[in-house]
């Protein structure tokens, strides 16, 4: 873990409807840890707890009243690139829900994590994450904190890194490149999640703040809670409320993933926001603690 000195930013991004208003926020100093959660360090919490994340376990009938009884298969969502260009209106023409796919088999029942051991697990749900944390002593951090912590010190940038997308040619980010979502190219060197610490860290000595694979915050989701958020310390609102899925609890997700570009998903920029249900996952998808 790294010393994130404690500090006054501007909170928030003007590009996007629920990271506005831009706010003054401050938060006291905390440790982070250096990069994302990965497999290895994940798998010694199972080994050590026996521990059956989200998309292991079986599936309650009463959740699914629609869904025939021979299709409830444990398993979670996976990044199908397609064959051709398609309208980016509907996720789920790259996205499918994959029986068997869990942090142990992120591609499916027949991939391992042989020689991915140090990339960041990913298929955690919030509970997933958060029983890790309480395992390790720690916590997963608050908005205000990641972000803070994201932007190492600088503040109204484009990106987290600067303002330059290919800071002197090079790419400094695990995004997507190419035409998404059929094509990619991979000139950063990963069409998936790379291994954590792959990318340079930023001021604070943080790796992965950006890219790879987005990351669980403590905070419930609410597109207005930037209107009338606290300055000091904000640990989000009370309760969970989106516009687009009215009945799902959300928490927040930050920093983008390795599917994330100018073209799509551009929300790895500073300042920008994610959000997911809270029971779900996805090969994109992991976290890092702190205390």
């Amino acid at each position: 873990m790294v010393w994130i000195p404690g500090g006054t930013f501007d909170m928030g991004s003007d590009e996007f409807v629920d990271s506005r208003p831009v706010h003054p926020v401050s938060v006291k100093g905390f440790w982070m840890d250096e990069h994302e959660v990965t497999n290895a360090q994940f798998a010694e919490f199972v080994k050590a707890t026996g521990y059956k994340t989200v998309a292991e376990r079986p599936l309650n009938p009463a959740d699914y009243p629609n869904v025939p009884a021979d299709q409830l298969v444990p398993g979670s969502a996976v990044f199908t690139p397609t064959s051709t260009e398609v309208s980016l209106e509907n996720p789920l023409q790259w996205w499918k829900y994959v029986p068997g796919a869990s942090w142990q088999h992120p591609d499916g029942p027949s991939s391992s994590l042989k020689g991915h051991e140090n990339e960041p697990v990913v298929h955690v749900s919030y509970d997933d994450a958060l029983a890790y944390a309480k395992w390790a002593g720690k916590r997963l951090p608050t908005e205000a904190e990641w972000e803070f912590a994201a932007r190492g010190g600088g503040n109204n940038q484009t990106y987290y890194w600067g303002n330059d997308l290919k800071p002197k040619g090079k790419w400094v980010a695990n995004i997507h490149q190419g035409h998404f979502p059929d094509k990619n190219t991979q000139e950063d060197g990963y069409a998936g999640a790379a291994p954590v610490m792959s990318f340079p860290a930023n001021s604070f000595g943080l790796y992965d703040m950006e890219g790879n694979v987005w990351e669980w915050c403590q905070d419930f989701y609410r597109p207005d809670y930037y209107v009338n958020s606290p300055k000091n310390n904000p640990k989000g609102p009370e309760d969970s409320y989106d516009p687009d899925e009215p009945g799902a609890v959300k928490r927040v997700q930050r920093g983008g993933s390795f599917l994330c570009s100018d073209q799509y998903c551009i929300r790895y920029k500073a300042g920008s926001r994610g959000k997911g249900e809270v029971s779900s996952g996805s090969n994109n998808l992991g976290f890092r603690c702190v205390k």
